[in-house]
């Protein structure tokens, strides 16, 4: 399950700078991946070390190095220093409870997202933190688990679909932060089978496994909406920004990744409402169960209080009761019995009460 609050403790009263693994503990060994390209070339490889990218530092074609794992130091270190990256921007690429937000260090901008997907194991949302580091030549992604997100983008440039190849990294960047949007709509897909599940579970047979259902997806949305909600902020300042690395033509595409974020945010908060519709919804038939069952209960009560008035005359010690000596006594008492009991039911019926 995602915390909506990281353990960040760890660096209190460590200098800025320092490289320090914020979010959860990761043993699996980081991978490196480099995919270089141009309109005419493609090589795709896996890197043992990150000194095997120095040769595709300063050519001229494009370069896509992957970073799977961002928990060990040193080669975030070590990367930082081949790129010539800020230590404040390794230090945020480490810290995985960063926002959403675009930060500018004139030769290189940094972009940081959020990737959310299903936990299939309990089916509930996970959010992951994507950094995007955007050069002149190259474009480094770093991710907390390779996902397959990314997947796509890697298909069109094996098979040269599209324009991705002719163009340059801030395409290739337009185009990984475009997937990572459109993968929110999967996200929301699934968000809104939940909401008509536990909706047709409300009016059917709502249960304490109903209300605890809401309070998971309810924290589940808040989660999605900080993810989500300074990603508008985050593209609109792309869009605008006053930066060489992103060129006249690639702006137009980012406009409308924005038009995607702001349908995603628009959507996210249908849903709070929604879902703050259905406690409501479900505190109203819990109420309205426990008066059914009040109901039944004042009905069976008021059918046996003339009965239990009669019951308790005959059952008083007087000596002299004829009705006690007379042979149709008792079946005479069970009849006037069962015609009020049967009288009172009818009444009840016709006043549908019952």
């Amino acid at each position: 399950m995602a915390r909506l609050v990281k353990k960040i403790s760890k660096k209190a009263g460590l200098p800025p700078g320092t490289l320090v693994h914020v979010g959860e503990d990761q043993k699996e060994k980081v991978t490196l991946r480099l995919i270089d390209y141009h309109e005419d070339h493609f090589e795709e490889k896996a890197l043992h070390t990150i000194f095997e990218s120095l040769p595709y530092k300063d050519k001229e074609s494009v370069t896509w190095l992957d970073i799977v794992g961002v928990h060990e130091g040193e080669i975030i270190g070590a990367l930082g220093k081949l790129y010539s990256l800020h230590s404040l921007l390794l230090e945020d690429i480490m810290n995985t409870d960063q926002r959403a937000k675009l930060d500018d260090y004139d030769d290189t901008l940094c972009l940081f997202l959020k990737m959310l997907s299903y936990d299939a194991s309990n089916d509930r949302l996970r959010v992951e933190q994507i950094s995007l580091v955007l050069g002149p030549r190259f474009v480094l992604t770093f991710q907390e688990r390779d996902n397959p997100v990314f997947e796509p983008v890697r298909d069109r440039l094996r098979k040269a679909k599209g324009r991705i190849r002719k163009l340059g990294p801030d395409y290739l960047a337009y185009t990984l932060i475009d997937a990572v949007v459109d993968s929110y709509f999967a996200i929301l897909e699934k968000t809104g089978e939940r909401i008509e599940s536990l909706e047709e579970e409300l009016v059917d047979d709502p249960s304490p496994r109903t209300s605890h259902q809401i309070h998971l997806l309810k924290k589940d949305l808040i989660l999605l909406r900080k993810s989500v909600w300074p990603l508008r902020e985050v593209v609109n300042t792309l869009v605008k920004e006053d930066s060489p690395l992103i060129q006249d033509r690639t702006r137009f595409f980012l406009r409308d990744v924005y038009d995607h974020a702001v349908h995603v945010i628009e959507t996210t908060e249908t849903f709070r409402e929604m879902t703050s519709e259905m406690i409501d919804v479900y505190l109203s038939s819990v109420s309205n169960r426990m008066n059914e069952v009040m109901k039944v209960l004042t009905i069976i009560a008021t059918i046996f209080i003339p009965l239990t008035y009669i019951v308790g005359i005959y059952g008083m010690n007087f000596k002299h009761m004829p009705e006690l000596e007379w042979s149709y006594g008792y079946p005479l008492l069970w009849l006037i019995m069962l015609g009020v009991a049967l009288t009172l039911l009818v009444l009840f019926k016709r006043k549908k009460w019952l």
